[in-house]
């Protein structure tokens, strides 16, 4: 497994919203730090959800044309495709985790990656799913000792 760590949607969205200024720095620094060190991995359906949601539900949010700079960017972390190898490993997540069939797709994207780590305020921070740590930067420290 490589040092590699798989973005969530939510990460991504927090670093564009101007209502939750602190969660915003802590996401930009994350992000930034994924940058210098050229470990971020992401997957087509977070991009997406990307789009779609910083385009529709963040006040202000960006223009689609903004929103789309930013994928162009993002598409330097190879972002996986959703194939039928991702839902047939997705439905075995969802089985086995008891996981949201998105969060499945998380999980079964940030495997097919090889990421160490997802960083996620959805899914339960400090739990390892199939040797990956979900990692929610916005827990607090005592937050890890509740896995």
């Amino acid at each position: 497994m490589s040092d590699n760590i798989f973005v969530d949607t939510n990460i991504l969205l927090y670093s564009r919203d101007a209502s939750e200024p602190e969660k915003r720095v802590t996401a930009t620094a994350r992000l930034t730090e994924l940058w210098e060190t050229r470990a971020g991995r992401l997957s087509v359906q977070v991009l997406n959800e990307y789009f779609v949601n910083v385009t529709r539900k963040l006040s202000p949010g960006l223009s689609p044309e903004e929103a789309w700079d930013d994928i162009e960017a993002l598409s330097v972390w190879n972002p996986l495709p959703i194939d039928m190898a991702i839902l047939t490993r997705s439905y075995a997540v969802q089985r086995r985790c008891q996981l949201s069939w998105w969060d499945s797709m998380i999980v079964a994207a940030a495997e097919a990656a090889g990421c160490c780590r997802i960083l996620s305020e959805d899914l339960s921070h400090g739990t390892s799913y199939f040797g990956i740590t979900v990692e929610n930067p916005f827990a607090s420290a005592s937050d890890d000792g509740d896995k």
